[in-house]
């Protein structure tokens, strides 16, 4: 089961599973796009299937273990891939109610997910479940609201999971992406500024790609990894090395050089 599947990074860990001849359920809010992947992939030879469900809703997550489950005769991996943010800019400026929707997300989100994704791994007598993070979890990135935050609580849920789950044969792994190229870094990767502060930021100096992530996720959902739980590795190109972005660029003009320091003249 992958959420956040009908997009960006959750669609190719989806594909690379289904090229590798994985069963896969993705899971999501919106049934265009969640077709659109799996009839892509279906074209392809993998076998889909679908699921709508919004992971900040306990009931739908149980639900959509439960579908993942009967389409696969059992539940193998999960991957809690669903995730955003709906805040940026200073914290002194921060929209609480964006704030609060982001925790909502990526935190609760995946909680539900490892919670009911969890028993039924332990039902089947072992399984993988592997939680996408951030570079933004461990290098901070300033002006990012509660993204980084959000994402250092999931790490801190893998290493807790992983911990109480071993002893059942459930292996609990993270992913942290640095820069991977899908639509929504789109804004990013054409500020000639902020993308040139990322090549120097970044040892490895290219941006990453979805198929980057997915081997990792493979990886760690397969048997190759069966004694590796509780880590949480970066695809980032090395950047964990040096430091976050500089988003000064994009949020000067909207939030002035004294917004940026945390003056708030209203």
């Amino acid at each position: 089961m992958v959420t956040g599947g009908g997009s960006g990074i959750g669609a190719g860990i989806a594909e690379i599973l289904a090229d590798r001849g994985a069963v896969v359920t993705i899971v999501g809010r919106t049934r265009e796009r969640l077709e659109e992947v799996a009839s892509r992939l279906t074209s392809q030879g993998g076998r889909v299937h679908v699921q709508v469900a919004d992971v900040t809703d306990e009931d739908q997550v149980a639900d959509a273990v439960a579908a993942a489950t009967a389409h696969g005769g059992r539940l193998d991996g999960v991957v809690a891939c669903a995730g955003g943010s709906e805040t940026i800019g200073p914290i002194t400026q921060t929209d609480t109610a964006a704030w609060k929707r982001t925790v909502d997300l990526n935190v609760n989100g995946t909680m539900f997910t490892l919670k009911h994704g969890a028993r039924e791994l332990v039902r089947g007598g072992g399984g993988s479940f592997v939680a996408i993070s951030s570079i933004a979890a461990s290098n901070t990135h300033r002006w990012f609201g509660a993204y980084g935050v959000t994402k250092s609580a999931v790490d801190h849920l893998v290493a807790l999971g992983a911990d109480e789950l071993g002893p059942s044969g459930v292996r609990v792994n993270g992913i942290r992406p640095g820069l991977i190229r899908t639509d929504l870094v789109a804004p990013v990767l054409s500020d000639a500024v902020l993308s040139e502060d990322y090549r120097v930021s970044t040892p490895l100096p290219r941006v990453g790609d979805v198929a980057d992530v997915g081997r990792l996720a493979a990886f760690l959902l397969g048997d190759e990894s069966s004694w590796i739980t509780g880590q949480v590795i970066n695809v980032d190109g090395g950047q964990m090395l040096r430091r976050g972005p500089d988003f000064g660029s994009m949020l000067e003009p909207l939030f002035g050089a004294d917004g940026l320091r945390g003056v708030v003249t209203n």
